[in-house]
């Protein structure tokens, strides 16, 4: 199998297992569903500690409005007396006014919040060091156990406007936020490997040949933005390494001078004929009587 480190800029994402003869649209379209699928796992394990902490969310005209606001309006949300957390609510109040203040106890928090540090470790960037690749179904086991986990502290289910909820049934509004941003739909999606772009209608190895076990790494990108910047030569930790070095041998140069003792001329380890002498057994011969 060829393995594919995708990155996106100097950001590694996750790798990706295919082979040579994969044409590029079926490689681009499973690469760019795993990296989207992975933006909305994390954007849902950020949403879980606001619901955590402050319940569900408010009906969007009410979300910024004060008590006295909500009471002068006649507001009322009808969705918090449906959508109770399990074991009851604990009053935590939402100083910004998005959430109704109404969270769940500590156990069904334990719950929630175990759940996420698991899904986040599933899809993590770190499972680029440990060489795990990333596929769908490692997404939906991350997705899986957090709709589960909401449903066990939400019985009745979260309200239709819950950004939660939203991304479960892929109703997401992301228009006008920072995570829209980092969306890749498959119609503007391009790989780059080389400095060049690897085009569609053509297979994988019109680029790398026909080795299966080739390892590289690819830039995914949005069309129009240009070619992403070339891999470094060496890693951020191999130049890190180098500096180390180079720092300790000046400071080692420094000692030397600073003793200027030349005794150590007298060591065998500074005789540039010591191994010669050695193979010709001229080593350890003291003149006078024994």
């Amino acid at each position: 199998m060829v393995q594919l480190h995708v990155k996106r800029g100097d950001e590694s994402q996750f790798l990706f297992d295919t082979t040579v003869h994969a044409p590029l649209e079926t490689v681009i379209q499973e690469i760019t569903a795993i990296y989207n699928a992975r933006l909305k796992v994390d954007r849902i394990c950020s949403e879980i500690p606001e619901l955590v902490d402050h319940g569900i969310t408010l009906p969007p005209n009410m979300q910024g409005l004060t008590e006295e606001q909500i009471v002068e309006l006649n507001l009322n949300d009808e969705w918090e007396d449906k959508c109770v957390p399990s074991g009851g609510p604990v009053l935590r109040k939402d100083e910004i006014g998005r959430r109704n203040g109404h969270a769940p106890n500590d156990k069904m928090k334990e719950v929630l919040m175990r759940t996420v540090e698991e899904a986040k470790a599933l899809i993590s960037k770190k499972q680029v060091q440990a060489n795990v690749c990333v596929t769908m179904e490692t997404v939906k086991e991350a997705l899986d156990p957090l709709k589960g986990a909401v449903m066990i502290v939400y019985p009745m289910g979260l309200p239709p406007h819950d950004p939660i909820r939203m991304e479960f049934e892929d109703r997401e509004d992301l228009s006008g936020t920072q995570a829209s941003l980092q969306v890749i739909t498959e119609d503007e999606c391009q790989l780059w490997w080389a400095a060049k772009e690897m085009q569609r209608g053509k297979k994988l190895q019109d680029y790398i040949g026909k080795n299966e076990k080739t390892k590289l790494v690819i830039k995914i990108q949005k069309k129009g933005q240009g070619a992403p910047g070339r891999e470094p030569l060496i890693t951020d930790e191999q130049q890190k390494q180098m500096m180390m070095h180079q720092y300790r041998r000046q400071e080692e140069l420094k000692k030397l001078e600073e003793a200027d003792d030349d005794s150590y001329l007298d060591s065998e380890w500074t005789d540039r004929q010591a191994l010669r002498k050695q193979f010709q057994g001229l080593t350890n011969i003291k003149w006078g009587p024994r």
